[in-house]
């Protein structure tokens, strides 16, 4: 870069040696300069003196001299020159003097240039490292000492990749080995702190590699530089946090809460903080909460808890230890679960100690278990709806490495604030339904009583696998003169408001029979009573049965045909006028039909959830019925049975009341032909 020439002068100062630079730099050729006296050739008189002493007290061993002079270029012009001049011996002790120069201009540009890299190396905030062709560190800056926090000393030397605090060193290899390859540069890379558990406290870089060649083009190194971007890394990763967090709650929003059963909702619960949020996650109710009584207490006292939930990211032993799902527990005041549901408050341990075990696990044993499986962080999170302590969700973190971090507590809170409103709707649900259930089977006769004439069997059959109570129902009315009432009735709609209307119904119907009320004058009677209630319609098939004449008296509203089976004969649907529903309209005219029941006969009243499906027509399922009546009849209880286990829909959400009565008294002398026939 220099373009340094060489001239070498005799002890008479006549040139002898003249270098093909300082052609370049004087404009005199070789054959020009050389045997000439340089302080003619190349300096101007005025300066001639200055140059002749300079030159003596060199030869003379006065030692080197350095410095800048105007030297006279073969074009006339003055320019000038930075030389090194210095004596040389040689064998014979001749002596010589050795000129070293360079044009001015170029040198201070280079000295400008070395200065201004050197500092912006040194003082740069960009860290800077220099490897040389087989990447072990020769030059780094301050910036990288501040950096690395390593002083520049312990780092030169030693492999780059190990030096440089950067996560992956195979990455810092490869990217250094392919720059030496070829050349381009690799700019902006992403780089993160060497360490496995920085978390958000982990430093970042961008870091670019350029390989370092010499004026020759012969490659010397390559260089690397860090921009730290710690605070942008640090904003970027907060911000994906958050992303993920608003999508681990809209996912949780969509999971918990499908059903209105306890235990689901609760396996929801923990299906979704399971693994993103926690290694191992449990759903604890408080027993109180599951009998829907108060659930106050003292703020030391102990606390019993049902568990509804398990749930790990990986089989671990620590799932063996958890409370059994189900199961009920008792603990004292000192655990954590009960301090979080005592305060409502979460309970967090980012680092758990060994004494902190016991106060987590449900004995020595478990706390010994938790310890071997590397639980080192913990959270017990309240479940709280509508102002209640239901019960705490309780988080553990083994494999995961970083503590439950504020931002993980406010996750979790907002995950067990919406899942305790679905618990508690479920569990207030499931409170209503037994309820319901318990009203309903109340109100519905628990053994048939003695009808005269008559054997009866009945069955209610709540609705789908929950035991859904609803409105449907049935009744045995013995009356004064010997004839017996059946009915059967539907009150559209489940829970606690079907089964009320259910009772005061049947009630109605009790006491209307008790009157000795003709069966369409009673539909018609309920009719009235129904339409006084609001937003109410049943339906309802009511049978007067006389022995003594063997004959029945029948009125429908709204509700499927009864279906008769005569001795001897195959089972037929009766053809009755229905009628309309009670409730549904004013001034329905409801018709009693008469016909004979000769003992043997069996009479068969049913709701509709003995026949509906969604997939066929109630003229199919009709038929089907009358099927399962062909043959040769089975005793009543077992008849009931085998109706309800072959006919019903498994995926229906109605209840289904069936009662099946059998005539057994002798039919009177006097009795009519067999038939039916309206009255």
């Amino acid at each position: 870069m220099l373009g340094v020439a060489a001239v070498v002068l005799d002890a008479d100062g006549r040139i002898r040696l003249w270098s093909p630079q300082a052609q370049e730099l004087f404009g005199w050729s070789a054959e020009e300069a050389l045997g000439r006296p340089a302080a003619r050739l190349l300096v101007a008189e005025e300066h001639a003196g200055v140059v002749l002493d300079l030159f003596a007290q060199v030869m003379a061993g006065g030692g080197s001299w350095a410095g800048v002079f105007p030297i006279r270029h073969k074009d006339g012009s003055t320019r000038l020159i930075e030389f090194r001049n210095m004596r040389l011996l040689d064998q014979d002790g001749a002596r010589y003097a050795l000129g070293i120069a360079a044009d001015d201009t170029v040198v201070r540009g280079i000295e400008r240039n070395l200065a201004l890299s050197a500092q912006l190396v040194a003082q740069s905030p960009t860290g800077v490292a220099v490897a040389d062709p087989d990447l072990n560190l020769v030059l780094t800056n301050q910036a990288l000492e501040r950096i690395t926090g390593r002083p520049a000393q312990s780092c030169l030397g030693r492999p780059a990749a190990e030096a440089l605090p950067f996560e992956d060193g195979e990455d810092v290899e490869a990217a250094m080995r392919q720059v030496l390859a070829d050349g381009a540069p690799l700019l902006n890379l992403a780089a993160v702190e060497r360490t496995a558990t920085a978390g958000e406290d982990a430093r970042a870089w961008r870091v670019s590699y350029f390989r370092l060649e010499d004026s020759i083009g012969r490659v010397i190194g390559v260089a690397v530089t860090l921009i730290d971007v710690t605070d942008q890394y640090r904003a970027d990763l907060r911000s994906a946090q958050a992303r993920h967090r608003l999508a681990l709650i809209a996912d949780a929003s969509t999971r918990i809460g499908t059903t209105l059963d306890l235990e689901q909702t609760a396996r929801e619960l923990a299906d979704s903080v399971v693994p993103d949020l926690a290694d191992i996650a449990a759903v604890d109710v408080l027993d109180t909460v599951i009998q829907a009584r108060s659930t106050s207490r003292a703020p030391k006292a102990p606390a019993l808890f049902r568990a509804l939930a398990v749930k790990t990211a990986y089989p671990t032993s620590a799932a063996d230890v958890a409370d059994p799902v189900g199961e009920i527990t008792r603990y004292e005041a000192d655990r954590l679960v009960t301090r979080c549901v005592a305060t409502g408050r979460t309970v967090h341990l980012a680092h758990v100690r060994t004494e902190d075990l016991p106060h987590i696990a449900r004995d020595e044993h478990a706390a010994t278990v938790l310890a071997g499986a590397g639980v080192h962080s913990y959270l017990a999170v309240p479940l709280t709806a509508r102002g209640e302590v239901l019960g705490a969700l309780d988080l553990k973190r083994a494999r995961n490495p970083l503590p439950f971090t504020e931002d993980d507590i406010l996750l979790a809170e907002e995950l067990a604030a919406r899942a305790a409103v679905c618990i508690d709707n479920a569990r207030w649900y499931q409170t209503q339904l037994q309820a319901a259930t318990t009203l309903q089977r109340h109100l519905l006769p628990r053994t048939p009583p003695h009808a005269p004439g008559l054997t009866v069997a009945c069955r209610y059959q709540p609705a789908g696998a929950a035991g859904h109570a609803g409105g449907d129902w049935f009744d045995i009315i013995p009356l004064t003169d010997g004839t017996t009432a059946l009915v059967v009735g539907d009150v559209m709609g489940s829970g606690i408001k079907a089964a009320a209307t259910m009772g005061q119904l049947r009630t109605a119907t009790r006491t209307l029979a008790r009157l000795g009320v003709h069966p369409a004058e009673i539909l018609h009677h309920l009719d009235l009573l129904t339409r006084e209630l609001e937003e109410t319609i049943a339906t309802c098939v009511y049978a007067l049965c006389d022995p003594h004449a063997a004959t029945c008296h029948i009125a429908l509203a709204g509700h499927p045909p009864p279906a008769l089976l005569l001795p001897g004969k195959d089972p037929a649907l009766l053809d009755l006028p229905t009628g309309a529903p009670l409730g549904a309209a004013e001034d329905v005219p409801f018709t009693t039909t008469s016909f004979d029941l000769p003992p043997g006969s069996r009479l068969f009243l049913y709701t509709d959830g003995l026949l509906e499906t969604r997939r066929h027509s109630l003229d199919v399922r009709m038929d089907a019925l009358l099927q399962q009546l062909t043959g040769p009849p089975m005793p009543l209880e077992a008849t009931c049975d085998h109706l309800l286990a072959t006919l019903p829909d498994p995926e229906s959400h109605d209840d289904i009341a069936l009662l099946i009565a059998e005539a057994t008294a002798p039919a009177r002398e006097d009795a009519g032909a067999s038939g039916i026939r309206p009255s």
